[in-house]
């Protein structure tokens, strides 16, 4: 199976897509618009988007594991523009990709130890890695809900179609059909 049609791959490669897809609809807030509160998830859009990211680098780590210890969060209070946003998302992207290669690598049934809230599990490699890739996918669906909520006339009326299906059908698809 070529890398392009590797499931995990693909979550993962979608994941950091659409994430960068909601936060270049971001980028045409203010900043009033950028951090107002509401009822869903961590908050606001730049608390949920620092959340989708902050989560990557954390199971990056977690994926790895010991040595590796899970550096500080991102998710301290900074206040930061969806572009600094953006730029930490192509780091945690690479990183995570580059934990997803080593933990093939290991193989993704391994099982490790990880502590969440000062209870300890154990979680497969595999299971960590489609956590992860799925995770903000949810969160991405409380952005979409702000964004419209926000009212903004070009970005509450153009939210982004982020599904997996048209990540790759703005990739250009497969290169050859599958028979």
């Amino acid at each position: 199976m070529s890398e392009q049609a590797d499931p995990l791959w693909m979550s993962l490669e979608h994941n950091a897509w659409a994430t960068r897809e909601v936060l270049r609809a971001c980028a045409a807030l203010d900043d009033e618009a950028w951090h107002r509160r509401f009822e869903i998830g961590p908050g606001s859009l730049h608390d949920t988007l620092t959340h989708i990211v902050g989560a990557m680098f954390r199971w990056a780590d977690r994926i790895d594991g010991p040595p590796r210890a899970v550096r500080p969060s991102i998710e301290d209070g900074s206040r930061r523009t969806p572009a600094e946003l953006l730029a930490l998302l192509d780091l945690a992207a690479a990183d995570l990709a580059a934990s997803a290669t080593r933990a093939r690598s290991r193989g993704l049934s391994t099982m490790l130890e990880v502590t969440l809230g000062g209870t300890p599990y154990c979680f497969s490699l595999g299971a960590m890695l489609m956590h992860v890739a799925t995770h903000g996918v949810h969160h991405r669906a409380q952005c979409l809900n702000m964004l419209r909520r926000l009212g903004v006339q070009g970005v509450s009326d153009r939210l982004p179609d982020i599904d997996l299906l048209e990540w790759e059908a703005t990739r250009g698809g497969p290169a050859t059909p599958s028979r």
